[in-house]
């Protein structure tokens, strides 16, 4: 007779140990208990509350160290673009103000997403409080959402085509997996829109499950994520999984580096490891698509995770996903010693070097936003695609909602506003103002969710420059090329900087009643932006769309 097959389990993920490090918020709210089972950790729903409060108030303002100095390093590496050094340069500017605890490091102040352990000798006791975890973890976004300058961005659903932005941030996504042990285990994650629609699931087949076939195939992938989400991105890709969305949970988690110390090698038992032979040819990879930090070079990405899964024969999944220029997440963990966060940096001044951007090559042209439209398209039409350049003067500021109802009313028979006309439209919805500021962290969103609009815009006389970030579609330079219209793309990343730096006016122009999603209209000082998509058809992103696979050719970078 055959043996009979032995019980062997393993976890999927199984991470080494915790080298974090982490401070202490409080020794409050914690104690223990003998049991016949051994020692039970009680702990007060307060501080569920607390320990979420204080984390997503952190992650708006402060980074890893290790994510600061990846941004350091592309200022001391010889084979750096210039564009790279420029948007290095201003993550790491933004990241100091945003230290300050004013200002939020980016306008979109993401989904609260929280991932937690609890272990099975845990006991939470509600006190006065009613409801169970969940609802003591998101009465801790509330708190943060409520007394700090951060965006509301969560919409109800009213219909199944009207919405209406619930005013506080909620609901969060609340996830509490049940663990051996006595400690109960956090990540927490702000997730803005930009990175998060760059979370991506493909069904495969085992056909790519070779390296001659998936480096050339996740070449083109790269190539197709593009910028929107504010580059330079921590990268994850995970192949396999038990579940397509398994998958992208995984490759979620990859992102923020929770699973780092995960094994480097399989095994008959199935669980996960991480391939850093093939992170580091990956990265290689991502190099030759020319992308850089947002303009053109090297820094596409800062790092590459590659987890490989357990997959049924018949499917194999591949998931995508990144963290962008904002990096907000940290670890919590409550214990019998006390709650404690992961200790992020509060100093990130002390990575900057010793230059100013005036140091940086290429000058910028200066443009006029207080000329007529016809006179902006005219200077802008003497300069070619990737060109810098700094804006002065008014913009309009209108996003998703806002073309919504402006094309309703053309489609009804009505006029483009005047102020589309008139002005660079910017593509961006700010967070809160703080008290004696004159604006809140107002960065750019994706521009791509505008493209629909351009063609129809441009022929009624409205957005002739437009502004945002990230690349767009053909549709919109074949608008431009016929219309005579620009895109500018600024730096995605660095909100705070550009409120503190380059905004001195806002005031809502219309639609008031839809919050941050009005059109507003400000002023701007040496705002930094290149030239993306010209007036004869030229995109810049072309060039990279048309970049071949390299194989192992080595990258040809320039200065």
């Amino acid at each position: 007779m055959a043996d009979t097959p032995k019980f062997d389990f393993t976890e999927i993920l199984p991470l080494g140990a915790d080298d974090t490090p982490y401070r202490l918020l409080t020794t409050q709210f914690v104690g223990t208990m003998k049991t016949p089972l051994g020692p039970l950790l009680q702990v007060d729903a307060a501080a569920l509350t607390l320990i979420t409060q204080e984390a997503m108030r952190d992650i708006a303002h402060f980074l890893r160290p290790a994510h600061l100095q990846q941004l350091r390093n592309i200022l001391d590496d010889p084979e750096a673009g210039d564009n790279d050094r420029f948007v290095a340069l201003d993550l790491l500017k933004n990241a100091a103000i945003s230290a300050g605890g004013v200002l939020p490091m980016c306008q979109d102040t993401g989904t609260a997403i929280i991932k937690a352990k609890k272990g099975q000798m845990v006991l939470v006791g509600n006190g006065a409080t009613t409801g169970g975890d969940e609802v003591a973890i998101a009465r801790g976004v509330f708190n943060t959402f409520q007394t700090s300058n951060l965006r509301y961005s969560q919409l109800a659903p009213l219909s199944m085509f009207d919405e209406v932005n619930t005013g506080n941030n909620l609901p969060a996504e609340i996830k509490i997996s049940a663990v051996d042990g006595a400690e109960y285990k956090f990540l927490f994650i702000a997730k803005g829109g930009g990175s998060a629609n760059k979370s991506f699931l493909f069904q495969e087949t085992k056909a790519l499950l070779n390296e001659k076939a998936l480096l050339p195939w996740l070449f083109e992938k790269m190539k197709a994520l593009g910028t929107s989400a504010c580059p330079p991105y921590h990268l994850a890709i995970v192949i396999g999984g038990t579940s397509a969305e398994y998958a992208v949970e995984t490759a979620k988690l990859a992102s923020t580096h929770y699973l780092d110390k995960l094994p480097t090698e399989g095994s008959t038992r199935g669980h996960a490891f991480r391939d850093v032979q093939l992170e580091a040819k990956v990265l290689q990879v991502a190099q030759q698509t020319g992308i850089g930090a947002q303009f053109g070079g090297k820094y596409f990405c800062h790092d590459v995770r590659v987890i490989r899964l357990p997959r049924h024969g018949a499917s194999c999944p591949i998931a995508m996903a990144v963290s962008c220029s904002a990096d907000r997440q940290m670890l919590g963990k409550i214990t019998a010693e006390g709650i404690f966060l992961e200790q992020l940096e509060t100093d990130p001044a002390r990575f900057l070097p010793e230059v100013v951007a005036e140091e940086l090559p290429d000058e910028a042209v200066n443009i006029d936003l207080n000329m007529p439209m016809d006179a902006i398209r005219a200077e802008l039409s003497k300069h070619p695609v990737k060109t810098r350049v700094m804006l002065n003067g008014p913009m309009v500021v209108a996003r998703d909602i806002a073309h919504a109802k402006i094309k309703e009313r053309l489609d009804a028979g009505g006029a483009m506003p005047r102020y589309l006309k008139d002005h660079c439209v910017y593509y961006a919805g700010p967070a809160k103002t703080p008290d004696g500021m004159v604006s809140g962290s107002f960065g750019p969103t994706t521009a791509g969710r505008m493209d629909s609009y351009v063609d129809g815009f441009q022929q009624a006389g409205g957005s002739m420059v437009m502004l945002a970030k990230g690349n767009r579609s053909k549709a919109v330079t074949d608008a431009c090329k016929a219309h005579g219209g620009f895109y500018l793309g600024t730096i995605g990343g660095p909100a705070a900087l550009i409120a503190q730096d380059c905004i001195t006016k806002v005031a809502v122009l219309e639609m008031a009643e839809l919050g941050m999603e009005a059109v507003w209209k400000i002023e701007v000082k040496d705002f930094p932006a290149f030239i993306v998509v010209d007036d004869k058809g030229n995109d810049f992103f072309d060039a990279v769309n048309n970049r071949p696979y390299q194989g192992d050719t080595p990258v040809q970078l320039k200065r």
